[in-house]
């Protein structure tokens, strides 16, 4: 559309030329009234300016933005504090809140094996739980967002298939729990660096995204063929058990050392696409409108890619597979804040720590052997995810 505003129904908008009122002049083909200045207001306001106007939306919506991240913030301070009573050990939330307290206060109230449940099992598992779905949930927006697609996930280029063939093959090789996770994150990692290494030596002459993401189906399947290979090569006895409840996840044999490089991966993950959640807004415009912005599309993508990866290889390290966080919790997000990223973002993560927590819970509590993640998270998924989109299709 030459002139006029272009605003998306995400709130995001290409601002051209404002078009000429009916019945002026240069509607009608007239001459132009002469003027003998410009004033301030006359002059055309910066592309970068307006995108950020038009981002931002009314009063009313940011304030209606702010109300949802502080609900979220209190459901996931709830959800934590309810994944704390629950289990084959019994709290109440007396003595969950006296075990909080106890390291701040010097209390010593509650009984050694109270303490001992708590801070050995109990509070790392549900502290995994929340930042693993937070991570998961967050990768996926920032996916989302970059490649410009609702429907993609976190293991668009391959991050999960390498933590699972690094898993596998770190059971075979019998490396222990820390080496087997060191092994997922390396592959994971490693992976995605295959992924955008090919679709750098093969896209120049094509689109770029195109073939990333074709770069990356081609590189996923190819590890997943790689843990296939590394379950045939297994003890069926030991090794191929483990390998199996590995891959459909679960959080039950998280400890506290396993918390440390999974919080630091957090750490860097979500600070570089907190950081760089804006430029999602205007890369939503397309590359060639974020170019004329100032947006250097290729480093923004990489650094986005880098950082959700990380998040990605780092999550999966710890719980295994769980899919369809990372998918269905973005639009989940999407409908209570929309589309701005700024607000998307932290909501995303919000929202999927507090789901993983819940959907946890399920899996310990509702069977007398703990259900693994992978399968309630895709129970829940697909039906959820085909009635977003029958909801989305209703209202183009």
């Amino acid at each position: 559309m030459a002139g006029g505003s272009l605003v998306g129904a995400d709130g995001i908008a290409a601002v051209g030329a404002p078009p000429a009122a009916a019945g002026s002049p240069a509607m009608a083909g007239g001459p132009r009234p002469e003027s003998s200045g410009h004033t301030a207001a006359d002059a055309p306001a910066r592309p970068a300016e307006c995108v950020r106007r038009v981002v931002d939306g009314a009063p009313a919506a940011r304030r209606r933005k702010v109300l949802v991240l502080a609900a979220l913030t209190v459901l996931v301070a709830a959800s934590f504090l309810f994944s704390l009573t629950l289990g084959r050990y019994d709290m109440d939330f007396g003595q969950v809140l006296a075990l909080v307290a106890a390291p701040f206060s010097g209390a010593a109230d509650a009984s050694a094996a109270d303490a001992n449940v708590f801070l050995t099992i109990r509070l790392p598992r549900v502290l995994a739980a929340l930042v693993v779905g937070a991570a998961l949930s967050g990768a996926g927006c920032a996916f989302q967002g970059i490649f410009k697609n609702p429907m993609v996930s976190p293991d668009l280029l391959g991050a999960s298939a390498g933590a699972c063939f690094g898993a596998a093959l770190g059971i075979l090789l019998s490396f222990g729990s820390v080496g087997v996770e060191a092994a997922a994150f390396v592959a994971g990692v490693a992976a995605v660096l295959v992924s955008y290494g090919l679709s750098s030596v093969i896209g120049r002459r094509m689109g770029g995204v195109l073939v990333l993401v074709l770069s990356g189906l081609v590189v996923g399947n190819l590890f997943q063929a790689f843990t296939s290979a590394v379950k045939f090569l297994a003890d069926p006895n030991s090794q191929l058990p483990e390998i199996t409840f590995w891959l459909m996840g679960g959080l039950s044999s998280v400890r506290e050392g396993d918390l440390v490089g999974l919080l630091a991966a957090f750490a860097v993950g979500t600070v570089g696409i907190m950081v760089l959640r804006w430029r999602l807004n205007v890369m939503a415009l397309g590359d060639e409108e974020a170019l004329s912005l100032g947006v250097n599309v290729k480093r923004t993508r990489l650094a986005v890619i880098s950082c959700a990866t990380l998040l990605t290889s780092a999550s999966v390290a710890v719980a295994g597979m769980v899919g369809w966080v990372g998918l269905i919790v973005p639009h989940l997000a999407r409908f209570l804040v929309g589309s701005d990223h700024r607000a998307l973002v932290p909501a995303s993560m919000l929202l999927g720590g507090a789901f993983l927590m819940l959907v946890d819970d399920v899996c310990r509590s509702v069977y007398t052997t703990e259900i693994p993640l992978s399968i309630l998270t895709a129970i829940l998924g697909a039906p959820l995810f085909v009635y977003l989109v029958c909801r989305q299709r209703r209202t183009l």
